[in-house]
């Protein structure tokens, strides 16, 4: 059965057709996600690649280099889905694993703001490095993936949970997209250390890019055609009827993709979709920004320690104040325990 919520392609009113003379286009660039849809094909989709945002993300935290992969890609899923939202609100990727990498969060906040975190066991990690076993499946182990839709106070949470047994976050994204959805739907993900020109010598720099492409057929005898996934457990390939070859045209031009043009910024978003869609032609839409932007505040972590009791402002005390980091972004807040009094 369907979700009451589908994650599906956002329709926007700035578009720009593409022509061959790729040098007049105007680019979005870095932390912007394109729209695009291929008429002829039936498909909609959303292509991005982060840079200095997800830097700064990535970098605020120093993470060992297996962690920072894993997040940087969760990062790239979670502005791909969450820039589709039609309202305003929150979408919220987390796993929870009992693999050295137990926890991953990336949310996303309407209209354009991203923050993310991942929490490890460095000992286990430490091992696993020196072993050399850092594939993904190893680093997260078994669990669930859990994508969250939050439109706010006094609505009802939406929530769909894909198993992670052995799976990378982009076949279970594929899988959830299968079971729950029933969009046939596919996404490729990379993520890479550059390094760039800096004063004094070269600097390491992260990026990561993605693509995300979903079967929307709009004609009523393309509409959920009979040879669709049937949804939960259903082994089936979608779309592999012999009169319908679109989806398998499009899954098969998605598998030329290197991982290098997904992050290459010569390339570049717009470049990669005339690369692939160019003999079929490609509809852009404005790029959407995102920012490395935290929802956390002073006012809020004081409302939270107004509901404390006197013991627990007490235990929360040390040195002679209380000190809250974020853990998304690192800010650290200080308070004085005799604002907490209870008169």
């Amino acid at each position: 059965m369907a979700a009451p919520w589908s994650i599906v392609m956002l329709e926007t009113h700035q578009v720009t057709e593409y022509h061959p003379k790729l040098g007049e286009f105007g680019y979005a660039g870095d932390d912007h996600v394109v729209p695009f849809e291929v008429g002829p094909l039936d498909v909609r989709g959303r292509t991005v690649q982060l840079g200095p945002m997800l830097d700064a993300i990535l970098g605020r935290h120093d993470y060992p280099e297996p962690v920072a992969r894993l997040l940087a890609e969760a990062c790239v899923l979670t502005v791909l889905l969450g820039t589709s939202l039609k309202f305003e609100g929150k979408f919220i990727l987390q796993t929870r694993t009992d693999g050295p990498v137990d926890m991953l969060v990336a949310d996303f906040t309407t209209p354009s703001a991203l923050r993310a975190y991942a929490r490890f066991d460095a000992d286990r990690l430490e091992a696993l490095v020196a072993a050399g076993e850092t594939s993904q499946q190893t680093l997260l182990g078994s669990g669930v993936l859990a994508l969250t839709i939050d439109q706010g106070a006094h609505t009802q949470r939406y929530q769909g949970i894909v198993q992670l047994d052995g799976e990378t976050l982009e076949d279970a994204a594929r899988t959830y997209f299968r079971q729950s959805e029933q969009i046939p739907t596919d996404i490729r993900l990379s993520v890479a250390k550059l390094l760039t020109p800096a004063h004094g010598g070269a600097r390491e720099q992260w990026r990561a890019g993605g693509i995300l492409a979903q079967f929307l057929p709009q004609s009523p005898e393309r509409m959920r055609v009979p040879d669709i996934s049937g949804g939960d457990g259903d082994p089936r390939d979608v779309t592999n009827d012999p009169a319908d070859n679109s989806w398998q045209e499009l899954l098969a031009l998605l598998g030329t993709i290197e991982p290098t043009e997904l992050i290459d910024p010569t390339v570049g978003a717009e470049r990669l979709l005339y690369r692939l869609f160019h003999e079929h032609g490609v509809r852009v839409f404005g790029g959407v920004p995102v920012a490395d932007q935290c929802s956390c505040s002073r006012d809020k972590i004081r409302g939270i320690l107004e509901g404390f009791s006197a013991q627990e402002i007490k235990d929360s005390t040390e040195d002679g104040g209380i000190h809250v980091a974020c853990e998304f972004c690192s800010t650290q807040y200080d308070f004085d325990p005799a604002e907490f009094a209870r008169q």
